[in-house]
């Protein structure tokens, strides 16, 4: 059965906008290969017209319908907008599930976080305004201090195709909690589901302008969203390739971002763990959202005495793996999100075989399936450091082995990266996962297990997997600013300069 996909045109100022040079972008179904409908194609000329919109929204009635108004007003809007998400939850799912292909389980899944997230940022929302004007300890009794937290102004907030309407959630809702003007910028391969918030927004009349959705290219809309003179903050998350170009151009007006971007994580598995349970886990970490995880364990880090048994157990678990139509029950493995990034997964792994690696198994379009961007789960054995596969990203359902004997090599082996955003390890022996838990060069370390993700526990990278962190408490300061306001209390002449005479 189709899914209809409704035709929308950019969100700005509270209502739908054509763009201003009528570009419009395809939206092919990566099952199918099919165009099923359009975006918008936002591009300077529109993102001009959102600032406006944004700054409008901050100092309308001197900003008390939005900035200054208390938290507990916008998290009233936010908790709306969660009801009517869960009210449309199975026909956002679907949507998400047709436009960038992962299995329809996930994008259910997705869609509960959505709610979850929104929730979560509303109840933070409230409780921004008990730490108003909380008070500082000081040491001169003459002066009393206090600190006021404040909305950071118009946030340009880009995100990627792997997790549409949940990255963009990521920021959105921590964003307005704060009390922040957003211009969201979903990717043009997946931005249906970002543009549908649009009319949740329109049906819970946010105030106009706090909000505005403009797809696009990335340099038609990304790049002019992130140099403009009045957007205040950029919030990224994709490659660190184009983070290196916000944070050019943020630079120049020196203007704060946060960046989450890609990696290359490992999961180190030690000789005592159970095999089974960590074998599952290993093809969770890596080819969950059809391997298309920037904090995905890529790196399968083994030890030796188990490696013969382990990779047959992953093999066998890897087969039985059902691969087929996102929309169908059952389904674990769906297209990669675009032709183009299904030619660069399918690059990687004809470059390892040329550079010596072996494709234990996978590495092939799956034969029952004609149609469609489909890569089998891939598992690649006989890899060097050096090799492309075991240093650059894939992002595909691709998974690179070598073994260690001692956990100070697996350590060393787990570390030789540019990247640090998510790893796992596994092990029977917690004292021993703490210890390797604290030498991880990582923003994230799973125990046991990959991939788990929670609002309330905070997200980001180091080294090239970018920084500042997402999520949790730590994602709404990334949107405040904190002023301090201190007072002299004193009926005492401060009496620094002699006074002059009477």
């Amino acid at each position: 059965m189709a899914i209809p996909v409704p035709t929308r045109q950019l969100f700005i100022n509270g209502d739908w906008t054509e763009p201003l040079l009528k570009k419009r972008i395809p939206i092919i179904n990566p099952s199918t290969e099919e165009i099923i409908g359009d975006i918008p194609a936002a591009t300077a000329e529109d993102v001009d017209v959102a600032v406006e919109a944004s700054r409008s929204a901050l100092t309308r009635n001197k900003g008390k319908d939005w900035a200054t108004a208390s938290g507990a007003v916008r998290a009233k809007y936010l908790r709306a907008i969660a009801a009517k998400i869960k009210e449309r939850k199975p026909e956002l799912a679907k949507l998400e599930t047709v436009d960038c292909g992962k299995p329809l389980k996930e994008s259910e899944a997705d869609m509960d976080d959505v709610i979850s997230c929104f929730e979560y940022y509303a109840d933070l929302a409230e409780g921004l305004d008990a730490k108003q004007k909380a008070p500082i300890s000081l040491p001169l009794k003459a002066f009393k201090s206090y600190v006021i937290k404040e909305p950071i102004g118009v946030v340009g907030l880009i995100v990627p195709w792997n997790y549409p309407l949940l990255m963009a959630i990521w920021k959105v809702a921590p964003a307005l909690a704060a009390g922040c003007a957003a211009i969201l910028k979903p990717s043009e391969l997946a931005s249906a589901t970002c543009l549908e918030l649009g009319e949740v927004c329109r049906e819970v009349d946010l105030p106009a302008g706090v909000l505005n959705i403009l797809p696009g290219l990335g340099s038609e809309a990304g790049a002019p969203l992130a140099s403009h003179p009045h957007v205040d903050k950029i919030a990224f998350t994709g490659s660190t390739r184009t983070a290196i170009k916000i944070m050019t151009a943020a630079a120049q007006r020196v203007k704060p971002v946060t960046l989450e971007l890609g990696g290359k994580g490992p999961i180190i598995v030690f000789e005592d763990c159970d095999i089974d349970k960590a074998v599952e886990w290993t093809i969770f970490g890596c080819f969950y959202t059809n391997g298309q995880i920037c904090s995905a364990t890529s790196r399968l880090i083994v030890h030796e005495s188990i490696a013969e048994e382990f990779l047959d157990r992953l093999v066998k678990w890897s087969e039985n793996i059902k691969i087929s139509d996102p929309l169908e029950e059952g389904c674990k493995l769906g297209p990669i999100v675009s032709k183009g990034q299904y030619e660069n997964v399918m690059k990687f792994i004809s470059n390892a075989k040329s550079e010596g690696a072996t494709i234990l198994y996978g590495g092939n379009r799956p034969k029952h399936l004609e149609k469609g961007y489909y890569v089998e789960p891939t598992i690649i054995t006989d890899v060097n450091t050096s090799m492309q596969i075991w240093r650059e990203e894939v992002f595909g359902p691709v998974l690179c082995v070598k073994t260690f004997t001692t956990e100070d090599e697996a350590i060393e082996l787990a570390n030789d990266t540019h990247y640090g955003l998510g790893g796992a390890v596994v092990s029977k022996d917690l004292e021993r996962c703490d210890r390797v838990s604290k030498a991880l060069q990582l923003g994230a370390v799973w125990v046991n297990c990959s991939q788990p993700c929670f609002c309330q526990a905070p997200f980001g990278g180091v080294k090239w997997s970018g920084f500042g962190r997402e999520l949790g408490e730590w994602g709404l300061e990334n949107y405040l600013i904190v002023k301090q306001v201190t007072e002299y209390v004193s009926d005492e002449q401060w009496g620094w300069y002699e006074p002059p005479k009477q």
